[in-house]
């Protein structure tokens, strides 16, 4: 509070052998297969699974020998233990190192307990108890002591510990490497990083002909690893043994893809780590893959896949992870899927997504096709099997090729239908399922115009004979063009697709196929909105309204509770569109209604992750009505929706979403505390938007980045205005000032204008604020320019409701600068523009914006009525803040209701002074104790200093006053 009267400041706010040698090389660089020199290798293999005294585990003895005869067959000169106790264990160990003294390379592998303490990793005979742990050094075995040993005899050392499991001792129990030593605990889960492996090279060594160690676990240190279902192989030893072999990469890309492949198999709960001092290339040269198998395209195909993986950025894994979680599909497709997309793939997160759920869907639908399929000829089955087997891998183009086979053996097929009429309506069914399935598959690929021909070759196939399937192929074409139209923005496309969902609608009248025919109505409405977000008008937003609602009380879908609540969810989502677009709050309570009648029956319970969609959907209605109501009620109900969503959406299960539901939170937040007298709130709100960008990078999402900065700006604005202390208020508007400018570096004018014009808008503002503080009028003039800039793009006729914004803050911005220069010419340029603003600003229509705008109004009155205007013009200003106080609610507003009271209190005070009348003083009074109430309310006591000054003010014109009464009366 300063002793000057408030202007009301509106802020927007705003992703084998060479038949006799081994087939491997360690080159300096990579070189063609002739280049290759043979070399020997040696290999022990060491599983344990029988253990004496310790949980016995089902895998590691079937592990080992599966991993030694692949061992074998790429030509190494293998060793195996089998549940060896400790005397044999660390015997085997002693004697192979001894053996391997001439080899150019030594691999161990190890399968059983193992344990970390003390920064040492043990492996766990099978006769060791928990007496073994006061002698670790003799009845364990330590890692790094044998691998310094292979260093120091053999050039490249390869150590494969899948010896990360659950620890098998009691919790708490401790370690002495010898009896006298200092006990540490062991680890709770898994190995840790091995002393002897850091570096590896480090280890004394023949410099001139060591070539580095690399040493593999299954887990990342500290974590436990799956040892897979009994009569399995355990995750890793299975991904070893399906890539190790892999002809023509180097080893370290080979870890790289067995790492992959374990965080696939184990749904992300395990990654292998890897640490590696090699010094040059290793590759082990396996089988050539054999011509004509059909299998090896897959093989090449996912190889290529899990090295591109190991780029995605973490938080993109983890919404595919999530997605694939909760749609009951593969990780590996959607992975497959974004890899397809490369640099197409959508920026925005919200786009990615949606991406990744409809994908999941498409991949949930192509996966039960294929469960289901059943094909009479032998070469289509099989080509089917091979499509499927290659989507499950994410093997995307290979399974494109199957399915591009399959299509090309039906046509060979169809000449020969007429001959065998009894069969013709299974074969036809046959048929549209390769079209089916391969259209899936392009769907996958982001290849839209592909699927939906192929959907449309599918309905040819069965229109005669199917209905059911007939309908499915037909809403299926629709549906992909509706993707196409809104990831690739082709109204073209979604022309199509109402026209496929009319067709489909004809095929399910409501009455015999109610299900079917909600499908239609619901896919025609989306397309609309679809259509209409790309326009600026809002009929097609309007037809897809009244086909939801017509749809939504049918008397079909009476009783089909599940329908009806998509429906609903979908026509929550239309009025927000369209609530967004109109003035009022009409629409917006209906979308409000609409969402929580889809929240009766998607429940957290049965559907957790619509639920928690539906609760931001929410929240972000609730918010819109909160701000134009100034509704402080339903600000505080947005806020409750969002924090119910964030329980569902972690940064680990949801990053995209979550990131999205606590920028809406901080939106919320940033909204009730700029009605705050305290700053709690906004302080709140800043913390959670700074929180977002471990999420929302400039590199992963630049939009998305950028609005966070954008709302972080605005809330740093309101901030600033409850500091008292003057430096603390600059220094906070400089902060919010280089928010918004790093928004604008990704927000352009260019990418997305209106967007760009709040943001403007939004620097214009805070450079005025900083000229009322400061007294800079070179601020003020970067500031209209800036509003000058915004409302380039904010007509009056594209967007009334943010032209009103904008041109209240260029008028206030002319006021402010007639303040500073005393030059009342500056501040008649506000009043005409305040004026046109309550044109569309009406009370009926935006009661907050009217309030505001009347208060504005008022302030450049008063002004000019302390520079020549005299009391007529102080009267009128009087009226306009009087109008504003009526159009605040204490309760729900109580910073706007009272700053307006105090503008009040200054204004009669003036009156007073010029009229001489003391009526008029007692009124200021009344006005400044009512706005000083509020404050202290609030607890907030540092203004009492301007309370107090204008209160002697008034007391000291009023007693004047007096006194000259009672000299006239004297006089008489």
């Amino acid at each position: 509070m300063r002793g000057r009267r408030r202007r009301d400041r509106a802020m927007t706010r705003l992703w084998r052998l060479l038949l006799a040698a081994i087939l491997f090389a360690i080159v300096a660089l990579p070189l063609h297969a002739e280049e290759a020199k043979a070399l020997r290798g040696v290999a022990l293999i060491i599983g344990q699974s029988a253990y004496e005294h310790l949980p016995p585990l089902a895998n590691p003895e079937s592990d080992a020998r599966a991993i030694e005869d692949l061992f074998d067959r790429l030509g190494f000169d293998t060793v195996d233990a089998r549940n060896a106790d400790a005397r044999k264990l660390r015997r085997t160990l002693e004697r192979f190192a001894e053996d391997a003294e001439g080899a150019d390379v030594a691999i161990v592998y190890y399968a059983g307990h193992g344990i970390e303490a003390g920064g040492e990793n043990y492996l766990v005979p099978v006769d060791a108890d928990l007496s073994a742990l006061d002698a670790a050094g003799e009845r364990l075995v330590p890692v790094s002591d044998y691998l310094a040993a292979l260093q120091e005899i053999v050039p490249v050392t390869i150590v494969l510990l899948d010896a990360c499991r659950d620890n098998p001792f009691p919790a708490g129990a401790m370690v002495r490497r010898e009896p006298a030593a200092t006990p540490v605990p062991v680890g709770a889960s898994g190995l840790g990083e091995t002393r002897g492996a850091v570096r590896l090279a480090a280890a004394p060594a023949k410099p001139a002909e060591t070539l580095g160690s690399v040493i593999s676990f299954a887990a990342a240190p500290g974590r436990a690893a799956l040892d897979g279902d009994p009569g399995a192989n355990s995750p890793y030893a299975a991904a070893l043994l399906k890539h190790l072999a892999a002809s023509g990469f180097a080893f370290s890309d080979v870890m790289t893809m067995v790492a992959e492949e374990v965080w696939l198999r184990t749904d992300a709960r395990q990654q292998p780590w890897v640490n590696s001092s090699l010094r040059r290339l290793l590759y082990f040269g396996g089988e050539a893959e054999e011509a004509g198998d059909d299998a090896a395209p897959i093989r090449g195909e996912r190889r290529r896949l899990l090295l591109t993986m190991a780029a995605v950025g973490e938080v993109q894994r983890r919404q595919v992870a999530a997605t694939a979680r909760d749609k009951g599909v593969p990780m590996d497709a959607l992975f497959a899927m974004l890899n397809a997309l490369g640099t197409a793939a959508p920026g925005d997160p919200d786009q990615l997504a949606r991406l990744l759920d409809e994908q999941a869907t498409r991949i949930r639908t192509l996966l039960d096709e294929r469960d289901r399929l059943r094909q009479s000829d032998p070469e289509i089955a099989r080509l089917t099997a091979l499509a499927g087997e290659a989507v499950a891998e994410g093997a995307l183009s290979a399974a494109l090729t199957f399915h591009e086979r399959a299509k090309a053996r039906v046509a060979e097929l169809s000449s020969s239908l007429d001959q065998a009429e009894a069969d013709v309506r299974a074969r036809r069914v046959e048929h549209a399922e390769v079209f089916a399935s391969s259209a899936e598959t392009y769907a996958l690929a982001y290849d839209y115009a592909r699927a939906a021909a192929d959907f449309s070759q599918a309905f040819a196939q069965v229109e005669r004979w199917d209905a059911r399937l007939a309908l499915r192929y037909k809403l299926s074409e629709a549906k992909a063009l509706v993707d196409m139209g809104f990831f690739r923005a082709d109204e073209a496309a979604l022309d199509r697709a109402l026209a496929a969902f009319a067709s489909a609608a004809a095929l399910a009248p409501a009455q015999s196929d109610p299900e079917g025919w909600a499908d239609t109505q619901g896919g025609m409405a989306m397309a609309l909105w679809s259509r209409g977000e790309r326009s600026s008008g809002t009929e097609q937003m309007e037809q897809a309204a009244q086909i939801l609602r017509a749809a939504i009380d049918a008397e079909a879908l009476r009783g089909l509770s599940a329908k009806r609540a998509q429906l609903q969810s979908d026509l929550a989502l239309v009025l927000m569109s369209l609530g967004d677009r109109s003035a009022g709050t009409e629409t917006l309570e209906a979308a409000a209604t609409a969402a929580r009648a889809a929240l009766q029956v998607r429940t957290r319970e049965t559907a957790p992750m619509d639920w928690a969609r539906l609760q931001n959907n929410l929240g972000s209605i609730l918010f819109s009505i909160g701000q134009r109501e100034r509704h402080r009620d339903r600000l505080e109900e947005a806020v409750a929706a969002y924090r119910a969503a964030l329980l569902v959406w972690t940064p680990q299960s949801a990053p995209m979403d979550w990131a999205n539901a606590q920028n809406n939170l901080a939106l919320a937040l940033g909204e009730l505390g700029s009605r705050d007298p305290d700053s709690a709130r906004l302080a709140e709100a800043v913390k959670l938007l700074d929180g977002i960008f471990e999420v929302r990078t400039r590199a992963a999402a630049p939009l998305h980045w950028a609005e966070t900065h954008s709302n972080r700006g605005a809330t740093l604005y309101h901030l600033a205005l409850r500091e008292s202390d003057a430096h603390r208020v600059v220094a906070t508007l400089g902060e919010a000032a280089d928010a918004f400018r790093l928004a604008m570096e990704e927000i352009t004018r260019e990418r997305s204008p209106l967007k760009w014009a709040g943001i403007k808008d939004n620097l214009g503002l805070v450079l005025s604020t900083t000229a009322e503080r400061t007294g800079d009028t070179a601020a003020l003039d970067q500031a209209i320019a800036a509003y000058e800039e915004a409302l380039s793009e904010r007509t009056r006729e594209r967007v009334p409701l943010e032209w009103a914004s904008s041109t209240n803050n260029l008028a206030n911005a002319w006021y402010r600068y007639g303040e500073l220069t005393h030059d009342p010419a500056h501040i008649r340029k506000a009043v005409p523009l305040y004026e046109a603003i309550l044109e569309v600003r009406t009370r009926d229509r935006d009661a907050g914006g009217w309030a505001s705008t009347n208060n504005n109004l008022a302030n450049a009155l008063f002004s000019l009525g302390t520079h020549g205007g005299g009391p007529d013009t102080l009267r009128e200003a009087a009226e306009h803040y009087r109008l504003a106080v009526s159009g605040y609610d204490r309760a729900t507003n109580p910073i706007g209701w009272a700053d307006t009271q105090y503008n009040l209190s200054l204004l009669l005070l003036e009156l007073g002074k010029q009229t001489a009348d003391r009526t008029v003083l007692a009124d200021a009074l009344a006005a400044l104790i009512a706005c000083r109430d509020v404050y202290h309310e609030a607890g907030q006591m540092q203004w009492d200093p301007y309370f107090a000054d204008v209160e002697t003010a008034i007391t000291l014109v009023d007693t004047e006053l007096l006194v000259q009464e009672k000299l006239k009366s004297a006089k008489k």
